[in-house]
């Protein structure tokens, strides 16, 4: 080919190519248009994505995290306990339990005596309910986890064991929501049983216990050691009343019950051979 011809075949690729990166420029970098939009696309030419800049940037953070919406959106709803009802009167028996009965300690922990009730139980396998008072749980949370980790059901037995009627619903919800929150700080879980102190109920703690996802738990068997009768009529107290389903109330604090810890150690063996099993609520 002669020498002048392919210079201008050169020439000519050279023009195209650089109108080719005009024409891509100016699709780019489109003026608005006096409207104060954007230059008019060609008829047949897709619809324009996002414009460029922060604005852009942080349109482009949006999709991503809307792909992510769907993973939490459709996943399972975290467990809850469901509240349980409003009751008028407590539980004072647990019904469908065989040849069972329920073991219950009121008023502490306390380091002189809980831990004598927990060997006890733990010699002979059993559990039991144990009804505590916040006042007394928050110095002796030890005690509460070793209670759990032998399988005991820590109960709340309010913070400081006051005459309910006699309180306003705010100090009721208060007594009972502190012990609460130290049961579960100690143990992960809040208490899903409570007693009020002295057998006192009303409507009130009633409601406020279940509002806290609590039952309410009363007894059948009153041992009556908080009296100190002495050793043997507490253990006689519990044998004539042993029956299916029976809730014995006894305590591990609140006063001296070294007679408490020894009648334990007496009649446990005894029911035992009886064909009693110790047994605990479920919920």
């Amino acid at each position: 080919m002669p020498h002048g011809r392919r210079a201008v075949l050169r020439l000519a690729a050279a023009l195209g190519a650089t109108a080719t990166v005009g024409v891509l420029a100016a699709d780019r970098f489109a003026t608005p248009d006096p409207a104060g939009g954007a230059a008019a696309a060609p008829r047949d030419a897709p619809a324009a994505g996002p414009a460029a800049g922060p604005q852009a940037r942080a349109a482009r953070l949006n999709p991503s995290a809307y792909r992510l919406q769907p993973m939490t959106a459709y996943a399972p709803p975290a467990f809850r306990r469901a509240v349980p009802p409003v009751r008028q009167r407590p539980f004072l028996s647990m019904s469908g339990v065989g040849r069972s009965m329920v073991l219950t300690f009121d008023d502490g922990p306390d380091p002189r005596y809980t831990p004598g009730i927990l060997e006890t139980l733990r010699r002979y396998d059993c559990r039991a309910m144990f009804f505590v008072c916040g006042e007394m749980a928050v110095d002796n949370q030890d005690l509460l986890r070793e209670m759990d980790a032998d399988g005991h059901v820590v109960g709340n037995h309010t913070w400081s064991h006051p005459l309910i009627p006699k309180l306003k619903p705010s100090r009721i919800r208060d007594e009972l929501g502190s012990t609460s929150e130290v049961v579960e700080r100690a143990l992960g879980t809040a208490p899903l049983w409570y007693r009020a102190p002295y057998g006192a109920w009303n409507r009130h703690s009633f409601e406020i216990g279940a509002e806290l996802g609590m039952e309410p738990l009363a007894w059948t068997v009153d041992t009556l050691d908080w009296t100190e009768p002495g050793t043997g009529p507490i253990v006689r107290r519990v044998l004539d009343g042993a029956a299916p389903g029976v809730v014995v109330l006894s305590h591990d604090a609140g006063g001296n019950r070294s007679q408490s810890v020894a009648a334990l150690r007496r009649y446990l063996p005894e029911l035992l051979d009886a064909g009693y099993r110790m047994t605990v609520p479920r919920r």
